[in-house]
């Protein structure tokens, strides 16, 4: 992949606290904990050796921010060696940056994701079928479900009534009731990072990707950071039954994180993400498309703390913390390859999903069985880290 010119790294890099990890080559060969700090990596994999913990740490801003660890160069051309499928100085390679955690994801918590999602269900994963049903459930609701909170009385009202048309929706349930939808998207440590392809399951043939902001939470709930996501989307097999759910969405290179964390701190928050504008351009390689669009996290239907808060509690723990992709309302339906026909993927697409304050993801979109298997998990993490010393960090 040709590098775009944009940055990759967030505007303000001098002074964000950026976490990530790094496959190291060598004798010592495996994945490194990095801390940026003025552009520049640093491996401090001895103070924790997983993100997973170093999340935990009660000192974490100051670990970041100034524990000795070794230089290994500038973050930016590591960026640019990633998209051309290619090493970084030293044999550095970029890896996602979350490692430990559990990979959740929230769906529907924007209107117009809601309304495609209901469209999927009704065209039972026929793409040719979306326009019709685009315009007969917009006519049908006359109502800005934007302005809706979920769980209130107007939103009650409004599942009342549409139950007595006929137009409930197991979708509506979640995009207007009290309970939102929260689905395990992926196992821990099968996220690919920036520059890596992600795949999609060869019995898709009605897809897109959705860029979302991604929240790094720790064993105690606290979000201490956030970073973006690809939480890639089949259509057809999701809208041919939700049952489909697991297989729609969890599949070798099945979402994209990265490029790096950034931490909460004086200049960079949750409310820095509730006001955050999420672009994404797509760019065909075979058919020179091009489809670009943005999600406005101001128009989300559930506040991220909520989302949060439904994910993690006394209902459910997570010991090793989790990621959490916070939904879109970015659903492409320009089309592609024919008239009323909408958009999917082509093999070879670069999804490029950019935010200032956390600079820009991009991936390479493939089939899931022709692009790398995912080998390295949990185990082959521990035996690692044990043999170069480091589970006594």
């Amino acid at each position: 992949m040709t590098a775009p010119q944009v940055d990759m790294l967030p505007h303000d890099v001098e002074r964000a606290l950026l976490v990530g990890r790094i496959w190291r080559d060598g004798p010592q060969a495996g994945p490194a904990v990095v801390a940026v700090r003025g552009g520049r990596l640093f491996d401090i994999t001895r103070h924790a050796p997983t993100v997973s913990d170093l999340f935990e740490r009660d000192d974490l801003l100051a670990i970041v921010r100034d524990a000795d660890g070794e230089d290994l160069g500038d973050a930016a051309a590591l960026l640019q060696a990633a998209l051309r499928g290619q090493a970084g100085a030293g044999g550095i390679e970029l890896l996602a940056p979350c490692d430990l955690q559990a990979i959740k994801a929230c769906g529907v918590t924007f209107a117009v994701s809601l309304l495609e999602r209901v469209i999927e269900e009704q065209a039972k994963g026929d793409p040719a079928r979306a326009t019709e049903l685009r315009q007969q459930l917009q006519a049908s609701i006359g109502t800005n479900l934007a302005e809706m909170k979920p769980g209130s009385d107007a939103a009650m009202k409004l599942k009342s009534e549409l139950v007595g048309r006929g137009l409930w929706s197991q979708y509506m349930e979640v995009g207007i009731g009290p309970d939102a939808e929260v689905f395990t998207k992926s196992q821990p440590m099968s996220a690919v990072g920036h520059g890596a392809a992600v795949g999609l399951h060869p019995s898709s043939h009605w897809n897109n990707p959705e860029p979302e902001i991604v929240l790094a939470v720790n064993s105690q709930g606290k979000v201490v950071g956030a970073t973006l996501g690809n939480d890639v989307n089949l259509r057809d097999i999701e809208g041919r039954s939700a049952l489909l759910l697991g297989k729609a969405k969890d599949n070798n290179g099945s979402c994209a994180i990265g490029p790096f964390i950034r931490l909460f701190d004086g200049g960079f928050s949750i409310d820095t993400l509730r006001q955050a504008e999420v672009s994404m351009l797509i760019e065909g390689e075979d058919d020179g498309f091009e489809l670009a669009g943005a999600s406005f996290m101001r128009e989300i239907s559930r506040d991220p703390l909520d989302l949060v808060a439904q994910t993690h509690g006394k209902h459910h723990q997570y010991p090793d913390g989790f990621m959490l992709f916070l939904g879109t309302m970015f659903s492409p339906i320009k089309d592609r390859n024919a008239a009323g026909g909408g958009f999917t993927h082509h093999a070879g697409d670069r999804v490029s999903i950019s935010t200032p304050s956390l600079g820009t993801l991009v991936n390479q979109v493939q089939r899931s069985d022709e692009i790398a298997p995912w080998t390295f998990g949990v185990r082959a993490l521990y035996r690692n880290l044990a043999h170069r010393g480091l589970l006594g960090a």
